[in-house]
């Protein structure tokens, strides 16, 4: 049996059928094609699955397909346009808040949603939210400067 699903998956709209039990992360993944959503703890831990619903981070290994029915979900591959990044990627970029990978575009959608509701944090209150996500490589200072130098370079804008 599935359930038949209707979604906005970056701003693309989908139809799809899916098994009752699978996991929006293994649908975003396999089905969608969007690597960027990744499975590392598959208990929520760990962030690297993080998306966002209707505009909420999630934790897509946590979260049913079948429940993201009329929702509108956000992966790191539509945070900027194809081929761009966005201030918030740049700064990762140019402070090497980037080792391995794995773990980023968790960060970078946790982040958002953070620097949307709290756009200009103290290094403490960065350091809070990224708690919320495991980096096993960069001992998160350098992420800590880019968070902090978007905050520098967007003040004023509407978010990164």
């Amino acid at each position: 049996m599935t359930i038949n699903i209707g979604l906005n998956l970056n701003g693309r709209r989908l139809q799809a059928d899916v098994d009752p039990r699978r996991s929006l992360a293994d649908f975003l993944r396999r089905d969608c094609g969007t690597a960027g959503v990744r499975l590392g703890c598959e208990h929520g831990a760990c962030g690297s699955c993080t998306v966002e619903m209707d505009g909420v981070t999630a934790r897509s290994c946590l979260t049913l397909a079948a429940t993201a029915d009329g929702s509108e979900i956000t992966t790191v591959e539509g945070v900027a346009e194809v081929g761009s990044m966005s201030e918030l990627q740049q700064q990762l970029w140019e402070h090497h808040g980037l080792q391995c990978g794995f773990c980023t575009s968790g960060i970078i959608m946790v982040i958002r949603e953070f620097l949307r509701d709290n756009p200009t944090p103290d290094e403490v209150q960065v350091r809070e939210a990224l708690s919320s996500n495991i980096c096993r490589c960069t001992g998160y200072q350098n992420i800590v400067d880019a968070v902090l130098s978007t905050v520098a370079r967007t003040a004023g804008d509407t978010g990164p």
